[in-house]
């Protein structure tokens, strides 16, 4: 399937009519199909090749080095999580995947530094967590940017989100599915799911098997072109928008056969506000035909209980 493909150099350029032409073609694709590829993202192809370098050197360290990683008590929210621990809300089976995360950086006297913990350091690979904070920063201003023109799109003031993302608890996950060893009990390396926050930026995957569920409830494979990023729609802005914009269901099956002795590695930054931001949903997403569809929760607590519904937090 090849979904709609913006351009952010309209967005960013200063031509009044381009921007607004980027904002509708965004808002339309998002409330049509729930994906959208961006190209002129703003995050250099260099330092994606480097993320993807160290990321590989990362999960062909030793099981017992990467354990090292591992920190109980963190909910898997900074460094190693091992083979097997997460699945999908409403899936007992664990996705066939083991990744690292790398979260929001702040200064010690921060208000929020209670919040964030530090990242851990990988110490066998030098340039990993400088690798790391430069793509998180490169994804949080891109990520921006979609966000404003989303705003403009559900007629907010365009700098509706900056305060609510600053400093917000974003996540940079690196994942790897291994090679395939036995037969698989099931087709589906990742089973489907729609992600917990407002956005995801994800550069292209080593591999294919990404597949998404189109309102015709058929599942289609999708591709992207190298120079372009994939942004879905997240539950978070579901519910900010009383389901005017959708989060989509997508999963990762299995490759071929052939391929089973293969690796896939993918980088999703998941884009999540502060912890405070309520996601009670807009009054102006609210009509006769659209009544209310959510509680009204904070980004935090909605935030807690998915960790809980996909068995990384007790």
């Amino acid at each position: 399937m090849s979904i709609p493909v913006v351009d952010l150099a309209q967005f960013t350029s200063g031509d009044a009519a381009a921007k607004q032409a980027f904002v509708q073609a965004l808002g339309k694709a998002y409330e049509e199909v729930g994906f959208v590829a961006v190209k002129n993202h703003g995050i250099p192809d260099e330092l994606i090749r480097q993320q993807y370098e160290y990321v590989q050197q990362f999960f062909s360290l030793p099981l017992e080095k990467k354990l090292q990683y591992e920190i109980a008590g963190l909910a898997g929210q900074r460094g190693y999580t091992s083979f097997g621990r997460e699945h999908a809300k409403g899936s007992d089976a664990p996705d066939l995947k083991e990744f690292f995360q790398f979260g929001q950086m702040v200064d010690a006297n921060h208000p929020l530094k209670w919040e964030y913990p530090d990242n851990v350091q990988v110490n066998e690979i030098a340039a990993f967590n400088p690798t790391l904070e430069s793509a998180y920063r490169h994804f949080e201003q891109s990520g921006r940017s979609l966000l404003q023109a989303i705003a403009l799109y559900l007629e907010l003031d365009e700098h509706y989100f900056d305060e609510h993302i600053e400093y917000g608890n974003s996540i940079l996950r690196c994942i790897h599915y291994p090679p395939i060893t036995t037969e698989p009990k099931s087709a589906i390396r990742a089973e489907q799911h729609e992600d917990i926050n407002l956005i995801t930026l994800l550069v292209g995957a080593s591999a294919d098997g990404l597949e998404i569920l189109t309102k015709q409830g058929e599942w289609v494979p999708v591709t992207s072109l190298p120079e372009q990023i994939v942004v879905n729609v997240g539950d978070m802005l579901q519910r900010l928008t009383n389901n005017k914009l959708r989060s989509t269901t997508h999963r990762v099956v299995n490759p071929k056969r052939e391929l089973w002795h293969t690796s896939r590695f993918s980088m999703p930054f998941f884009l999540h506000p502060k912890s405070a931001m309520s996601l009670a949903c807009l009054e102006s997403c609210i009509d006769a035909e659209h009544p209310k569809a959510y509680p009204d929760a904070t980004a935090g607590e909605y935030l807690d209980e998915r960790l809980r519904e996909i068995g990384l937090k007790k």
